[in-house]
């Protein structure tokens, strides 16, 4: 196990993305914070799974676009978990508009779950880690903020905002032996982007984007998450790592 011992955060966990995370997490022998914002459900299904590869886990709610949220998740990981090694910040959502229809407060409810929450969980953690002189954080970003996209200038520019804020977090954070590095997905099949993936129209043109004409799943991804929490990847910080299937190549 990779992650044998290892405690670990995953934002947005739920589902998507972030359950898949926080799932592989536990089956490589690392406890899990299970953040969620609003389907206990779930994240309580994602909790038991992981139980059920012998790890610990716990399902914690939390608006990580607050300052007090971020702090709830690492008071969870250190007082329940024991300690904190690793910090995925994955958490989002959409609110697309075309820029002149878009709303000030489209603008910045994405600003806000994209962008400014890395930059809390980060600044919550960083006393554990500065402390311990060790820590992983591993932001996700998406091919949106590389090369831009219509309709979702708010998710573009906080998507191109988290790659800024690695490359500084991971030069401030050196010091402290924390690797920080974030990772570029494309369009992975989940909830979010289902009207992409059934509308015949979209998934052409996105189709014919990616150079290896399919979709992620989460198998496509996961192994690029535990790699950079684990002791393989500790020389390794303030790297744009694309697992896009060459989406951002174009």
């Amino acid at each position: 196990m990779r992650l044998k011992g290892k405690k670990a955060i995953v934002t947005g966990a739920s589902r998507g993305v972030g359950a898949a995370v926080a799932l592989a997490y536990g089956r490589e022998g690392a406890d899990v914070v299970v953040n969620y914002s609003s389907s206990e459900g779930p994240a309580l299904e994602v909790v038991k799974q992981i139980q059920g590869f012998g790890s610990k886990a716990v399902a914690v709610k939390a608006d990580v676009a607050q300052a007090a949220g971020c702090q709830a998740l690492v008071d969870a990981a250190v007082n329940e978990l024991g300690g904190l090694d690793i910090i995925v910040n994955n958490a989002g959502f959409t609110r697309p508009a075309m820029l002149h229809k878009m709303t000030e407060q489209q603008w910045d409810e994405v600003l806000g779950i994209h962008l400014k929450a890395v930059w809390l969980l980060s600044k919550a953690a960083h006393p554990q880690f500065s402390a311990q002189n060790s820590g992983k954080i591993i932001n996700v970003t998406s091919v949106a903020g590389v090369v831009g996209t219509v309709g979702q200038v708010n998710y573009s520019a906080a998507k191109g905002g988290v790659i800024s804020l690695t490359k500084s977090i991971a030069r401030e954070m050196a010091r402290y032996n924390v690797c920080c590095n974030v990772l570029s997905l494309g369009i992975v099949a989940t909830d979010m982007t289902e009207k992409i993936r059934s509308d015949e129209k979209l998934k052409e043109i996105y189709m014919n984007r990616i150079l290896l004409k399919r979709f992620a799943e989460a198998d496509d991804i996961t192994p690029s998450f535990v790699f950079l929490a684990s002791d393989e990847a500790n020389y390794i910080t303030g790297q744009l790592i694309c697992v896009d299937g060459g989406y951002g190549m174009i």
